[in-house]
């Protein structure tokens, strides 16, 4: 991976998820298992997802902070080394569950 892949805040050698500053890097760490934070704005407020193709790493991740397992979402997405489709999930993080930067 490139130089952009590196974590943004490398101070957290031990956090769960990486962040990317290139969306295309993110997107392959996700397909590979990992899981990956991508932040942006809906309606006016600052949220993320945390996206990963590996639904159980997610799972922990989500007990770990108190989501509740209902609110996981289900969306196959593009894998961009390929093209195809693939099974991946999400956590919508808002509020007091998005992460500081």
């Amino acid at each position: 991976m490139s130089d952009a892949s590196i974590n943004r805040d490398s101070s957290r050698e031990h956090s769960p998820y990486r962040e990317f500053a290139l969306r295309r890097e993110g997107m392959i760490y996700a397909m590979e298992g990992g899981l990956c934070l991508h932040r942006h704005v809906w309606k006016g407020h600052p949220m993320a997802h945390l996206v990963s193709t590996d639904r159980e790493r997610l799972i922990e991740y989500g007990r770990a902070v108190g989501l509740p397992i209902a609110r996981l979402q289900y969306k196959p997405l593009k894998d961009p080394r390929t093209g195809l489709r693939r099974d991946a999930w999400h956590w919508d993080l808002v509020d007091d569950l998005l992460p500081p930067r």
